[in-house]
């Protein structure tokens, strides 16, 4: 039997935020397989062990650049080690900057982009001197530069937390608001099924399967059931079949909207600060050290 260590367990309760004992069980009855843990906790747990795909981990801000004709567009991650620093205006210039400079030159990777001029250097020299002047380190994480099909739509919400870049056609500009802001708030993984990976899919239809024969569902019906359930999964994490967040009946699906607006959506970029970045170690140790410390009063 694999060997259940204590950063597997941590890993596993950083994707699932499930308690840590839970983590460890379903570690062992999976063998030390992390993905087959997090189907078990799932069927165990269901809503509870998911938070973590939208937990935030990490400081920073996200910057978003749009020409003036609304054709071209850029967004740019850059993080920090505390929120402090995350309002610090020369923080906030660097990125309102990376992300003009990510419009205008279309750097390949962050390699690139930190290499190209700013000010009296580069965009390195220049993150290293905020660096030493404000005594914490801070990174470029990642950036997109979008060239539109239709016109790009942008919002930024939060404390400059969460950026989203849309390119749709037709409608108007307050359909590109809403779109911007529905996407902000309900976090879409793709624009429809077919952006959405096999493997997640598959995940979602054994979990489905499994929670039905839990139930004691009749096992001609347990296929059906799966499917619904899968289709479900995809409504919620798809952007055409999200309910669109300010239709008050909750029935409009974006895919509706559109329709009646006469309109689409090319594509869409949305970057949530520190999104998978893994959470602080001292969170870990100091849950292990209470747990102990309870055990011990018993």
């Amino acid at each position: 039997m694999a060997e259940i260590t204590a950063s597997m367990v941590k890993e596993l309760r950083e994707r699932t935020d499930a308690p840590m004992m839970e983590c460890k069980r379903a570690l062992t009855e999976s063998g030390g397989d992390l993905l087959k843990a997090e189907e078990i906790l799932r069927v165990k747990l269901g809503s509870k062990a998911s938070k973590a795909a939208s937990r935030i981990t990490a400081e920073g801000v996200v910057a978003i650049h749009r020409s003036s004709d609304d054709k071209l567009g850029a967004i740019v991650e850059i993080n920090c080690e505390t929120d402090f620093v995350g309002k610090n205006q020369e923080f906030l210039s660097l990125a309102r900057d990376c992300a003009v400079l990510v419009a205008g030159h279309d750097p390949v990777d962050v390699a690139a982009l930190s290499a190209l001029p700013m000010g009296d250097g580069s965009v390195e020299s220049t993150r290293t001197a905020l660096v030493g002047k404000i005594g914490e380190n801070m990174s470029i994480r990642r950036f997109a530069r979008i060239e539109a099909k239709g016109r790009l739509a942008s919002y930024v919400h939060g404390g400059a937390k969460i950026g989203v870049l849309v390119d749709y056609i037709g409608g108007d500009d307050q359909l590109g608001k809403d779109l911007a802001m529905h996407i902000a708030a309900a976090k879409p993984r793709a624009l429809d099924p077919t952006g959405v990976a096999v493997e997640l899919i598959e995940s979602e239809r054994r979990i489905a399967i499994e929670k039905a024969r839990e139930g004691g569902k009749p096992e001609a019906m347990i296929d059906k059931i799966a499917e619904g359930s899968v289709q479900k999964f995809l409504n919620e994490v798809t952007l055409l079949g999200q309910v669109f967040v300010k239709d008050e009946s909750h029935k409009q699906t974006i895919a509706q909207l559109l329709k009646a607006k006469e309109a689409s959506v090319v594509s869409f970029t949305l970057f949530v600060v520190g999104e998978g970045i893994a959470k602080r170690a001292n969170d870990f140790a100091a849950e292990v050290a209470a747990q102990a410390a309870a055990a011990a009063q018993k």
